[in-house]
């Protein structure tokens, strides 16, 4: 079975995705390898917190996930919004990649509009997308598959648009003509490691999910934020894009998506803290339809809130 690497990606992009790049899985083994060791060694310093699946051990063999695999077809999808937070502590702080409509839903649909086509193109073509939910180190083959870089703060960083993408992906069984990998442009910037007010970015490349407002906002169940956190969170209730924000490839290169659903609800931008803090689970419902934000459940949502009214420790 061959198919054209050229009119794949025309396909790709045809139907709304921003960038493409292939994979061939026997060319990147040696630099899967090291994925590999550094995913591990992230795990053996617990620095996945209470993130269980990162240790499934089919994100460290893919053919685990699709034993046929030969190619990955990797994409991203711009969703950045030219849109500015207003100012003033009274505003609760929602990450970007929650303001439009829900990045899973929009990316699933793409993809799978694009596995179908692949799969018409021959018989016995197999292909398996993810957008985001599959057990797959989905930064490492972006990088493989020429898409961007993994920076400092562990972001994909793209020439194009910034760190604002989101990425998914397609294993097949075809042999596909591969990109390049893409190389390492953050250089000797430490703008995103010297603005995390925790310290999650513990050194370059490696994020201590212990340490990250992200993580805390949106998977820890816990009743009550870390001490060490709650007082650092500078108004962040959903996410943190502060590693993102400062970061010079952003500043410079991020360009408003032409994706509509990424544009975002207004009260995504701007809700007040007060009000979260007292958001009932129907104003939740209301206020959130067809969001990636669902995944912070309003009492998660209150209790972001209130940790950044509460008056920090002396």
């Amino acid at each position: 079975m061959s198919i054209d690497s050229q009119q794949l990606k025309q396909q790709a992009i045809a139907l709304g995705f921003h960038k493409v790049g292939i994979v061939s899985i026997d060319s990147a083994s040696d630099a899967e390898q090291q994925a590999v060791e550094r995913l591990q060694a992230w795990l053996d310093r617990d620095f996945q917190a209470d993130m269980a699946w990162m240790a499934n051990p089919r994100r460290q063999d893919l053919r685990q996930v699709l034993p046929s695999v030969r190619s990955i077809i990797c994409v991203a999808l711009n969703y950045y919004a030219d849109v500015d937070r207003p100012k003033g502590e009274e505003y609760a702080k929602i990450s970007r990649y929650g303001w439009g409509r829900d990045y899973h839903r929009i990316l699933t649909k793409k993809l799978k509009a694009f596995a179908q086509w692949l799969e018409a193109q021959a018989n016995g073509v197999e292909a398996r997308y993810y957008a985001d939910t599959g057990p797959i180190q989905e930064k490492f083959w972006a990088q493989q598959a020429g898409i961007g870089w993994i920076a400092k703060n562990s972001n994909v960083i793209t020439r194009e648009y910034g760190s604002w993408v989101f990425l998914g992906e397609v294993l097949t069984n075809l042999e596909l003509m591969p990109d390049r990998p893409h190389t390492e442009h953050c250089g000797t910037c430490t703008r995103c490691i010297e603005a995390c007010p925790t310290g999650a970015i513990t050194e370059p490349f490696v994020v201590d999910a212990n340490r990250c407002i992200a993580y805390h906002t949106i998977e820890n169940r816990a009743e009550v934020l870390p001490t060490a956190i709650a007082p650092q969170m500078q108004g962040w209730v959903a996410g943190c894009d502060i590693c993102q924000d400062v970061c010079p490839w952003n500043q410079r290169f991020a360009q408003p998506t032409d994706e509509l659903a990424f544009q975002p609800y207004p009260w995504n931008v701007a809700p007040t803290l007060a009000e979260l803090a007292e958001m009932s689970e129907e104003d939740c419902d209301r206020r959130f339809p067809a969001s990636a934000l669902r995944r912070i459940k309003p009492d998660m949502l209150r209790r972001n809130a209130q940790a950044n009214l509460s008056e920090p420790p002396d």
